[in-house]
């Protein structure tokens, strides 16, 4: 039995989609849909730009969940897929300058702009728990 690479692809990253999409966020798989919300979203956005590495798998999609736990919380969920979605998620990139693409990344967004976004470097040397914490800070502070 033979097995296409993408479908491999798909398959083997499913999980990875899964960590996120089962607490609440929605894909954006193209730039129309990326374009659809995220400049014009009201409120709080919090964007998740996924990816296969291990800092994605250890450090930010469970600080991400941890911070999820808040009582205070964004209005919006939405992530895109590094390397997977390319399109999507180089519009989605459009709307993070000045920061240069990174992945994992996460971007906080109000009414459509910027707030807050940490970058790789501040996932990969840092403990979900920690993430968490920041991301707990900033919900407390610009999600009200």
């Amino acid at each position: 039995m033979s097995m296409s690479f993408n479908q491999y692809m798909k398959d083997s990253i499913q999980p990875m989609r899964d960590d996120l999409t089962s607490i609440g966020f929605k894909e954006l798989l193209t730039p129309e849909e990326v374009e659809a919300v995220l400049p014009d979203s009201k409120g709080t956005t919090l964007v998740v730009v996924n990816s296969v590495c291990g800092c994605a798998a250890g450090q930010c999609r469970p600080g991400v969940a941890q911070a999820l736990q808040n009582e205070i919380l964004p209005d919006h969920l939405y992530t895109v897929f590094a390397g997977q979605e390319k399109e999507a998620t180089a519009k989605a990139r459009e709307y993070f300058a000045p920061y240069p693409p990174s992945s994992p990344s996460i971007a906080l967004m109000k009414d459509g702009k910027l707030v807050h976004f940490i970058e790789r470097h501040g996932v990969e040397d840092r403990s979900a728990a920690e993430i968490a914490a920041e991301l707990k800070d900033v919900f407390n502070r610009l999600c009200q």
